[in-house]
């Protein structure tokens, strides 16, 4: 068993399993280039290829990505099934898309997020998928 990068449209299998309200790691790197790994809730949007972490811009995941050109891997495993979503990050303010970050995730987990003052929403463009046992 072993990983496979997916190129183009994922199996109808990944898509279920990202579907599934879990947690996952996002791994970002700091400044001196050593990652930072952070337990995260997110949203999948397969239309726009987009994943999307709800956070505030003061914590280390968002000035992690403050510099351009940030690139991050979010990783849901669940026993020995795993999905990573890999791709340019950026972290954004804009109220219409924090509310399609607020919007998604209430959908997901079934409960409308925390509202952290500074709220921001990091979008991820995916563009590598890997995975096993899914």
């Amino acid at each position: 068993m072993s990983a496979a990068d997916v190129r183009g449209p994922m199996s109808a299998a990944v898509e279920r399993f990202l579907a599934e309200p879990h947690v996952a790691t996002l791994t970002t790197l700091r400044p001196d280039g050593s990652p930072h790994v952070v337990a995260v809730r997110f949203t999948w949007d397969r239309a726009a290829g987009l994943a999307r972490v709800l956070t505030t811009g003061a914590t280390r995941k968002s000035r992690n990505l403050a510099r351009p050109g940030g690139r991050v891997a979010l990783c849901q495993a669940v026993g020995f099934r795993w999905v990573t979503l890999e791709g340019a990050a950026t972290v954004h303010d804009a109220p219409e898309r924090v509310a399609e970050g607020v919007r998604r995730y209430a959908a997901r987990y079934g409960a409308p997020p925390p509202n952290p003052p500074g709220r921001v929403v990091i979008e991820i463009a995916v563009d590598r998928v890997t995975r096993l046992n899914v």
